[in-house]
């Protein structure tokens, strides 16, 4: 048995059984289910390999229903076809033909039988290499054309030739050629890019396949308007397809532009306010926006409004009105205006710190602590800037630290190391050697840096000055 028959209905045959390789879908018949559909008309719709279709006459009033294979009326001899439509909806479809002439419109004689199977199988058979062995022929002849298919009639009498060719060509002696090697009946049919494509089938720039390799059974043509009215880039790399022809998905959505762009505002109209004009940069079709440039040729000062606010404005320039701005409102210009959320971030905290201890290890600077400095029991704050894991200095320590080393600076009011600290006379102002005023010793250092400083060896302690006594200063 044929591995294509079907044995699961009582006819022992459907569509499977006859092997095509197209996988498009078929017209949707949405009459099916009214009363008396199939019985209204007795022309049926019948389709053979790849887009190919015919319509026929139901004289014998056989029960068809969709997917029958049936043996139909050729010239000469008989095809092999499978039903794809029945009912008052055939009628639109032979208006959408254009059948010239009723004699198009032939009969069916029955439904196939298995003898009507097995030789259209072997015919099919055929079909391969008689395509492979007829492009030999062709370019032997020097024949500027393209063989892209070869179908075979249903009983093998007759085979269909389809090719591409740019110019007129000459091919009577390729059919005299073809016919004494296969010893068929030649016809040559010229088709398009586009059908070529949907008989050997692809994969277009979406990721999915083909439409007319698919489900289109009719191909309407396409100009570059469409790619206008939807405002797509006039780019023929990205227009074309796979066929090298402008898309046919380029006419699925231009009917919704276009009733889209009907809401527009004109596109050469200028909306005049009391600052500026503005003129029109760019459009939202399906969103209905406007965006309007300060300039005619550059984008400046864009502003983004609806069409109905651009008709407004429009209607109020007409009455020599001007607006303040193209807004409705300033509040809701400033509610829509975008919050830069790193307006304020500094960039510089991303860089990293390039500079290197002695030991050659990157110093790492403490992180300035904001917290209140703690006070110890003496009264005195801790130093702020102290490294980790070292106690904070105190008061007296900071000032130890900045007290000036005494052996390295002599000091004015001692004389040479060791020797006694001579005590001014009251009434006379201290000489120095070099008969300058000698400073005091309560002027030259203030208190809180003697407190801490010890007497040095056989020097006398300066007595306290009683209270009342005048300094000496104040009795010069």
């Amino acid at each position: 048995m044929n591995n294509n028959t079907c044995t699961g209905c009582d006819r022992g045959l459907c569509s499977a059984a006859v092997g095509r390789q197209d996988k498009q879908l078929n017209t949707y018949d949405w009459l099916a289910d009214v009363p008396g559909n199939a019985e209204s008309t007795d022309l049926v719709e019948v389709q053979f390999k790849n887009t190919r279709k015919g319509y026929y006459h139901n004289v014998n009033n056989l029960r068809l229903q969709k997917g029958d294979i049936v043996a139909v009326e050729a010239n000469p001899g008989h095809d092999i076809g499978v039903v794809t439509l029945t009912g008052r909806l055939v009628h639109l479809q032979i208006k959408k033909a254009n059948l010239k002439s009723a004699d198009d419109i032939r009969r069916i004689y029955r439904i196939a039988k298995p003898v009507d199977m097995e030789k259209y199988h072997e015919a099919k058979a055929r079909e391969h290499n008689t395509m492979i062995e007829s492009r030999q022929i062709a370019k032997r002849l020097g024949l500027q054309m393209k063989i892209g298919d070869v179908e075979y009639q249903g009983d093998g009498n007759k085979a269909i030739f389809y090719y591409i060719a740019d110019e007129r060509v000459d091919f009577r002696q390729l059919i005299k050629d073809l016919a004494a090697t296969f010893h068929v009946r030649i016809e040559m049919k010229q088709i398009g890019a586009r059908q070529e494509a949907g008989r050997i089938g692809g994969t277009g720039p979406c990721g999915r396949e083909l439409c007319c390799a698919t489900w289109m059974k009719n191909f309407s043509s396409v100009s570059t308007n469409a790619a206008r009215f939807q405002d797509i880039s006039l780019n023929p790399q990205k227009l074309a397809g796979m066929c090298a022809k402008l898309k046919c998905c380029l006419n699925y959505e231009v009917d919704d532009y276009m009733e889209a762009g009907r809401k527009l505002p004109p596109k050469d109209a200028i909306l005049q306010t009391q600052d500026c004009d503005f003129f029109l940069f760019k459009t939202d079709i399906l969103a209905g926006l406007c965006t309007y440039s300060s300039d005619k040729n550059l984008a400046v000062n864009l502003e983004t409004i609806t069409a109905e606010r651009a008709k407004e404005v429009i209607a109020m320039n007409r009455q020599g009105e001007k607006p303040l701005s193209l807004q409705e409102d300033d509040r809701a210009k400033e509610a829509k205006k975008p919050i830069d959320l790193l307006a304020d971030a500094d960039l510089s905290r991303f860089d990293k710190s390039k500079r290197k201890k002695k030991g050659g290890q990157k110093s790492h600077k403490p992180k300035a602590d904001n917290r209140p400095a703690q006070t110890n029991q003496q009264g005195n704050s801790p130093r702020q800037d102290a490294p980790q894991g070292e106690a904070p200095r105190n008061g007296n320590q900071q000032k130890r630290r900045n007290k000036p080393n005494r052996t390295n600076k002599p000091n004015r009011t001692n004389g040479p190391k060791g020797e006694a600290q001579q005590q001014p006379q009251q009434g006379a102002k201290p000489q120095q050697p070099n008969g300058k005023p000698q400073q005091t010793a309560n002027q030259q250092q203030p208190a809180k840096a003697q407190q801490g400083a010890k007497p040095q060896q056989g020097a006398n302690p300066q007595p306290s000055k009683p209270q009342g006594q005048p300094t000496p200063k104040e009795n010069a």
